[in-house]
């Protein structure tokens, strides 16, 4: 197993201290630095910013917004910075949620999977440097009827594949991504319902293309927190928690309640999203119960994050990226040094 690091959203105030982490974890040994975006900063400006300062750690995106972006635009984008960091970029793509889909971009938040399906073969197709060329349901290239002729991309990135990673957390999405992707980007992961939340899932996906797990990266993001008080560690993420699993989408298109529900948390996810979506923010985040927090982070000291690094590799995750938490730099430049510890006390190294 392998350990990346992400970044999360930039202009937060911490842009500094973000680039300090990334620079840290490049020097640790870290294998990926994912930046995330959603309608704020963007992530291929800040990935080339971390690459330009920093020296062999991959960068990735987590993610690229499928409604932000044309197809052919996402694969200009890959080649470029694929060709700026000599071979370091992974493209993580991901549809967003019909909030930010709608609200921010105006694209119409409908078959998620079939636009999914045809923007990746669009970008694969883009990225070979042939003349494109596609017809399908939501993209034709040419248009029609038009002045557009197929063209074919300029640039030339290190790499004719750039390994290509979706955001996928329902049963469906997270199939198709074991089909069509080089990796799927997880979240909110508890090591012992991994297999039945996800895998199970993405290797059916992988059979259905005649394909095994063998090289593909089951890559979830998970906080970590160093300290000895495990309890008040939890109640720093429950804030994030409720946000996810109370207030991200609509009452009937929260993904990240459902997944919740999945993990046998049914009541509780509908009393977190009731008191969030009524304003009762505090009341979410006391509603969520310790074991939902305990199981997709880590938290405490090295020897009991080992522990939960161990149950995470043994659950089938093959790149494991941390989200150092803390107040300070110095706390989270801390937890990443404790990540590293874990690895080598756990055998993993």
């Amino acid at each position: 197993m392998r350990l990346g690091i992400n970044l999360g959203y930039w202009g937060a105030g911490m842009d500094a201290d973000n680039l300090a982490v990334a620079q840290e974890a490049d020097r640790l040994g870290y294998d990926v630095c994912w930046a995330a975006e959603a309608y704020g900063s963007d992530a291929p400006t800040v990935l080339a910013w971390v690459a330009a300062q920093t020296e062999r750690i991959d960068v990735g995106s987590a993610i690229l917004q499928i409604p932000a972006r044309q197809p052919a635009m996402t694969a200009m984008t890959a080649a470029t910075l694929d060709s700026l960091t000599k071979g370091r970029f992974r493209l993580g793509l991901g549809v967003s949620g019909p909030q930010v889909s709608e609200g921010w971009y105006g694209v119409k938040f409908d078959k998620p999977l079939a636009r999914t399906r045809e923007y990746v073969e669009i970008v694969r197709k883009a990225m070979t440097r042939e003349r494109l060329s596609y017809e399908g349901e939501h993209w034709t290239l040419p248009l029609p009827d038009g002045p557009g002729k197929p063209l074919k991309l300029t640039v030339h990135p290190e790499r004719e594949h750039i390994p290509l990673y979706i955001a996928a957390i329902g049963p469906k999405n997270l199939e198709q991504t074991g089909e069509i992707a080089d990796g799927a980007l997880l979240i909110f992961p508890a090591a012992e319902h991994l297999e039945a939340t996800a895998l199970t899932h993405i290797r059916a996906g992988r059979e259905k293309a005649g394909l095994t797990m063998d090289g593909f990266d089951v890559c979830p993001t998970v906080p970590l927190a160093l300290g000895d008080d495990v309890t008040a560690l939890a109640d720093m993420f429950r804030p994030y928690t409720a946000l996810y699993v109370g207030g991200m989408g609509s009452r009937k298109q929260n993904f990240y309640n459902q997944l919740a529900q999945r993990m046998g948390y049914e009541k509780e996810a509908v009393e977190i999203q009731d008191k969030y979506l009524s304003g009762d923010k505090q009341g979410a985040a006391a509603a969520i119960p310790h074991s939902l927090i305990d199981s997709t982070t880590l938290l405490g000291p090295v020897a009991r994050i080992a522990d939960g690094m161990r149950a995470y590799a043994e659950a089938g995750v093959t790149t494991l990226t941390l989200a150092p938490a803390g107040f300070t730099l110095d706390e989270r430049i801390a937890a990443l040094r404790a990540g590293t510890e874990a690895m080598e006390l756990a055998g993993l190294a």
